[in-house]
């Protein structure tokens, strides 16, 4: 069966710890990189993310025995790394956001310098969301999350995740302008 398959569908029961541990693997294996880069777009610091990255796979290393019986371990695995950064950033009281598109089309048919000016701009008008909105939009626009997706990851109904797309999106933009 394709990874893919394989964690996407919860094994029938009953599941031993070997299945439990292959499972990890194969979800450590296929997320790691992606988490990393969402980390480090939350926070903007590559350390870090590194750090963080860590941190919530040892997170899902000790509730692995929750992974068998999951509709969705990428979400799982998301809300458990959103979680770790958001702990972070109430220890550290700091958040450093990066630009949400850096390489947007638009942006590179531009000359280097207007570039630069206008991923910054960008990158001020994300600071200016509040991470009740960021949060979401990194993960739909970045992560390409479906709205359901980000919904089980941050412990919120599909409607809340919409409106809260759609009030980022008018925040960025008016931020922006």
């Amino acid at each position: 069966m394709p990874r893919t398959q394989l964690l996407a569908a919860p094994l029938a029961l009953p599941v031993t710890s070997a299945d439990t541990h292959v499972l990890f693997e194969r979800l450590f294996a296929e997320y790691q990189t992606p988490i990393l880069n969402y980390l480090y777009r939350l926070t903007g610091e590559t350390a870090l993310a590194e750090d963080l990255t860590q941190e919530a796979f040892a997170r899902a290393w000790k509730a692995r025995s929750q992974l068998p019986g999951l509709d969705n371990p990428r979400a799982w695995l998301y809300r458990i790394a959103t979680n770790a950064a958001r702990d972070h950033s109430r220890r550290a009281r700091l958040l450093a956001w990066l630009p949400l598109w850096a390489d947007e089309p638009a942006l590179q048919t531009q000359g280097p310098e207007e570039a630069a000016i206008e991923a910054e701009r960008m990158r001020r008008a994300l600071l200016q969301l509040p991470p009740d909105y960021r949060v979401p939009l990194v993960l739909y626009t970045c992560q390409e999350f479906s709205v359901a997706e980000i919904a089980e990851a941050l412990e919120l109904s599909p409607e809340a995740v919409k409106q809260r797309l759609v009030r980022a999106r008018q925040k960025l933009r008016e931020a922006f302008e």
